[in-house]
């Protein structure tokens, strides 16, 4: 998989995409990041990004120009293949921005299922509409302002990465996960010491029983 960033502030990737499970992903070639800077496909001497709203109002707006092309540029380096035998597409260009459609797990699974993934990072009071012809897919983390779309595009790389086939230790440590079913989440996890402050691990833990461990197990999980 190959996943292209469009972002003004690359350098706030660096620690995260270089750092346990995003790290690992890279080292063993199963994913490959490239970060591109909005700011290189600027207008003019100045490489301007933005300007002030149509309308009025406060703030600043992205211009669709440098957006779209950077948007272009990724794509022009996105695999030469993009259908596979049923015809599905296996790229996609993903705004980040708060009225896209909530990210969640399962989204995240059919987002590891693709090949190219191109994400647009918006900045300042937004960006100009018309960009929104130029991509696939509008996604948001949720119902609350963030200062721009670098740290929700850093929440779908991890959430997306982590289920690419290789990239976790153990085979089934994905399936295991909260909400990997839907609305189901992971069950109570304990390990040594037995007892701490004089709160203990559950006694069916420590019985070896493995068929009344895993019932145990599904009913934390339906009651959590």
């Amino acid at each position: 998989m190959k996943i292209q960033i469009i972002t003004l502030f690359p350098e706030m990737f660096e620690g995260v995409l270089n750092t346990s499970m995003l790290w690992k992903a890279q080292d063993k070639k199963l994913v490959e990041y490239k970060l591109i800077n909005l700011r290189d496909f600027g207008i003019g001497p100045r490489k301007q990004v933005d300007d002030t709203p149509y309308g009025g109002g406060d703030g600043m707006v992205l211009r669709p120009e440098p957006l779209v092309a950077a948007i272009k540029a990724a794509e022009s380096k996105v695999k030469s293949r993009p259908f596979d035998k049923l015809r599905v597409k296996k790229s996609k260009v993903i705004l980040m921005t708060p009225r896209g459609k909530k990210f969640d797990q399962a989204k995240a699974r059919k987002l590891s299922k693709l090949e190219d993934i191109i994400l647009v990072c918006a900045r300042y009071e937004g960006y100009d509409e018309r960009v929104v012809e130029f991509v696939d897919e509008e996604i948001s983390i949720g119902n609350y302002v963030l200062t721009g779309g670098e740290l929700p595009a850093m929440v779908v790389v991890d959430a997306v990465t982590r289920l690419v086939p290789g990239v976790l230790g153990g085979e089934t440590s994905a399936e295991k996960e909260s909400f990997s079913e839907a609305g189901i989440v992971e069950y109570p996890q304990y390990t040594r010491p037995e007892e701490y402050r004089s709160l203990k691990v559950p006694e069916v833990l420590l019985s070896g029983h493995h068929a009344e461990i895993a019932k145990w197990r599904q009913q934390q999980q339906t009651r959590k």
